[in-house]
């Protein structure tokens, strides 16, 4: 059976653990696998094991088109609204007769699109899910230790290195099976964290001094970065990535914003603590969602009216029109 693989646009740890351990999985069991996601992941996840595995829509595109029309299972991980595939979302369309199968933990999955869902809002990372469904499906002895180091990246990177929210015992009970695998924890800290780039530090430095601001009484922060801002500390995909979690360690701050402009779009991410809620910030105000603590949406004007916006959606959303987050 032809297999395909999908995730998201911007993939990260998760996306990336999750795809790979479940392709093994299935090849396991005697499955044709592809791996695709829509754009190149960051560079300081290129050591991870079985990432060649992993093809690039942008830079093989009619390979991948291929593979997706011959595909009779398409497995979508780490995401659940096709249009977060970019460009890739009208080759998946295209195959009617696959069946589709989603693997997630976002919020509101659409009703109907997909023929069978794993969706647990509740879990901490894909990754997660992907490790539990392996240990009902064949057991968790069929995880190896690349597997294992994979799973780890993916459940590491999605929490905040165990810092977030929904940190459960059945989470850290599957770390220690990770762990009985052989992983070398200091090893895939060290790769994922201490493996920049000089320009991703100065970038980093740049972002939280000029750029970064407090609005409505300390309570909210914005980090903006236009694209010519980014080519001067020669950005590389992943040098951003954490930036928006640096404000909410400022006492007072509940909410983060990151502003990230591309030739297309201006990506916004967003961060918060406690109950404020920034799934519904990004649903209300910039047409996205995610998470209680985070998420994201994007926005098509320019930086300044991007700005603008995003500053009179935090005064209205902290006086509490509409929301309870004025409280």
């Amino acid at each position: 059976m032809n297999v395909l693989i999908l995730s998201h646009y911007n993939p990260d740890g998760d996306a990336l653990g999750a795809s790979i351990a479940w392709a093994k999985m299935l090849e396991a069991g005697g499955h044709k696998t592809t791996c695709v996601v829509p754009n190149k992941f960051p560079y300081f996840l290129d050591w991870m094991p079985g990432v060649e595995r992993i093809r690039i829509f942008t830079e093989h595109g009619d390979e991948i088109r291929a593979a997706t029309a011959e595909a009779d299972v398409i497995f979508f991980l780490d995401f659940n609204n096709i249009s977060r595939l970019e460009g890739l979302s009208e080759a998946v369309a295209a195959n009617t007769k696959a069946k589709k199968i989603l693997i997630d933990h976002h919020l509101d999955p659409p009703e109907g699109y997909f023929d069978v869902s794993f969706s647990y809002p509740e879990a901490s990372s894909t990754s997660f899910v992907v490790f539990r469904l392996i240990s009902e499906m064949v057991g968790a002895e069929a995880i190896d230790r690349d597997m294992a180091t994979v799973l780890y990246v993916g459940m590491m990177t999605d929490t905040g290195n165990f810092s977030y929210s929904n940190l459960t015992p059945e989470l850290f009970r599957a770390v220690a099976v990770l762990v009985e695998r052989g992983i070398d924890i200091p090893d895939i800290n060290r790769q994922v964290y201490n493996s920049y780039s000089e320009g991703r530090v100065r970038l980093l430095s740049y972002a939280l001094g000029p750029k970064m601001e407090i609005m409505e009484k300390g309570q909210a922060a914005l980090i903006s970065l236009k694209e010519s801002e980014l080519r001067r500390f020669h950005f590389r995909q992943g040098d951003s990535e954490g930036f928006v979690n640096y404000p909410l360690s400022i006492a007072g701050v509940k909410m983060s914003a990151m502003l990230l402009q591309n030739h297309k779009f201006i990506r916004i991410s967003l961060r918060s603590r406690g109950e404020v809620d920034v799934n519904e910030f990004a649903r209300k105000y910039f047409d996205g969602g995610g998470h209680r603590n985070a998420a994201g949406g994007k926005s098509t004007d320019s930086m300044e009216v991007t700005i603008e916006r995003y500053k009179r959606a935090v005064k209205e959303f902290f006086s509490g029109s509409g929301t309870s987050q004025g409280k």
